[in-house]
């Protein structure tokens, strides 16, 4: 089996006021940045022997360094991006309330099957990111892979690896954070949940 460490990017410019990025290409801010850095030391450390990313800058931004540490080219694929969106693009929850409020009430009650105005089906997003995880699985046989994308698309991930209804991906799993590690041992047949959601701070206690 594969380990794949799956991790978001770092925070972006978006962050504090948590406006929906998805395909948006915002950048990191400094403290991304400097989670990107953090990220990359342990890394280094950590015996991977891939880094895969998505084509999103921010993505790019954090999984660069890691490469670097590493010592291995970096690796992208479109199909690690985040989610599309659409309307909601660059909004923030109040913003979405006061343009599709009837819309945006029922994405909380199923973020599945009535996802967000002209965004992209979260069956359709899931479909493709497990390919990729898949395609590594294939391609690095009994290796540990760094894997760095996007929150709402890993949530989903792990929903569909486990066998938890797509549906609950935001009551199961309500938040990834920045750079935080989830790490899962994945084959054709079998998934494992080893870890979620651990922050940075911890994860760079490892190196020191």
């Amino acid at each position: 089996m594969t380990q794949l460490a799956l991790v978001r990017h770092g925070e972006t410019e978006w962050h504090a006021e948590n406006r929906y990025a998805g395909i948006s290409d915002v950048s990191l801010t400094a403290r991304g940045l400097e989670q990107a850095r953090q990220l990359a030391a342990w890394a280094g450390k950590a015996g991977f022997a891939a880094v895969w990313t998505s084509t999103l800058t921010r993505a790019q931004l954090t999984a660069a360094p890691c490469a670097d540490a590493i010592g291995v080219p970096l690796n992208v694929d479109e199909r690690l991006r985040e989610l599309d969106f659409g309307q909601a693009e660059g909004l923030t929850r109040a913003e979405m309330h006061e343009r599709f409020p009837e819309a945006l009430r029922a994405f909380r009650a199923d973020p599945v099957a009535d996802h967000l105005p002209g965004g992209e089906d979260p069956t359709e997003a899931v479909r493709r990111f497990t390919g990729c995880l898949y395609d590594l699985v294939d391609r690095y046989p009994g290796d540990r892979v760094l894997v760095v994308a996007h929150t709402t698309a890993i949530r989903l991930a792990l929903c569909e690896l486990i066998g938890v209804p797509l549906r609950d991906y935001r009551r199961i799993f309500p938040s990834v954070r920045n750079c935080a590690l989830t790490e899962i041992r994945l084959s054709r047949e079998e998934a494992a949940l080893l870890e979620f959601n651990t922050p940075i701070e911890s994860i760079q206690e490892l190196t020191t």
